[in-house]
């Protein structure tokens, strides 16, 4: 069992916030007790950069952000300190397979979401979510060589999850593909995933993974529950996600983030 923990990489959408996306005042009370007992707090999401920051920003977390589910870390500042890109042909061949079933396309490079249709379901949500308009273009391929994350979106859940199947199957070893909701699928570089952001979070502040936890709330948490010794599943996350955490915390609508810090993270910080 762990014992000291130096350092919480949190997952924001549906762990951090609340459904309709709000920061709460216990949130903002436990991260503030996380600095003020030795325990860095970082955040790591399928968002980008711009995504991340508004929620970092009011913490006054200065520790690096793991965004596009893996695929970017960047500092406070917005300056790049890793980068893993898809391979322009895998981009290539995952765009053709999701427009073959009528799925929208979405793609992120460092600073950008780029997209042809800005009126499918779920754009207006999403710029109002990480507020970044969308780069509107008649044509994606300019952009293959620059991406950092594909995502897909639906309003066809079940037939959304059974691509994300069929990408782990079919195309295993040359990407990621993870739900972030049930409504999006994130795609990044094989070596891209949550988990890689967590060692490359750790790595940077010079804090063990041994001393390192974890809490998210989908399928996309999952690979850095593999990588953190001290793992944390929120209420609201699916029975297959709470599995393969070692704790279980309430809901995001129950402060189930506070919770976690209080009960389970703040007894274990360093003597």
């Amino acid at each position: 069992m762990v014992e000291r923990i130096r350092l919480l990489v949190s997952d924001i959408d549906g762990t951090l916030v609340t459904h309709d996306k709000r920061l709460t005042e216990a949130a903002i009370a436990a991260a503030a007790r996380l600095g003020a007992a030795g325990i860095a707090l970082a955040l790591t999401s399928s968002r980008p950069p711009h995504g991340i920051a508004a929620f970092a920003d009011r913490l006054s977390l200065a520790t690096p952000r793991g965004a596009l589910n893996g695929g970017l870390l960047v500092e406070p500042d917005g300056r790049i300190i890793e980068q893993i890109l898809v391979d322009e042909a895998v981009v290539a061949e995952v765009v053709e397979r999701l427009a073959a079933r009528g799925i929208a396309i979405w793609l992120f490079t460092a600073d950008q979401w780029v997209l042809s249709d800005p009126d499918a379901h779920y754009v207006a949500f999403e710029h109002r979510t990480v507020q970044l308009a969308p780069t509107v273009v008649a044509d994606l391929r300019p952009y293959y060589g620059r991406v950092g994350k594909i995502m897909a979106s639906s309003q066809d859940a079940p037939g959304l999850a059974a691509m994300e199947a069929e990408l782990q199957r079919e195309l295993s070893g040359r990407v990621t593909a993870h739900l972030s909701q049930s409504y999006y699928l994130d795609v990044t570089h094989p070596d891209a995933n949550k988990g890689t952001s967590v060692r490359a979070i750790a790595a940077h502040l010079g804090i063990d993974l041994a001393e390192t936890a974890v809490i998210g709330d989908m399928t996309n948490d999952v690979p850095m529950f593999e990588v953190a010794p001290f793992s944390i599943a929120m209420g609201n996350a699916p029975d297959a996600v709470r599995a393969r955490a070692r704790m279980v915390t309430r809901s995001n609508e129950e402060e189930g983030f506070a919770h976690a810090v209080e009960h389970l993270v703040l007894p274990r910080a360093p003597a």
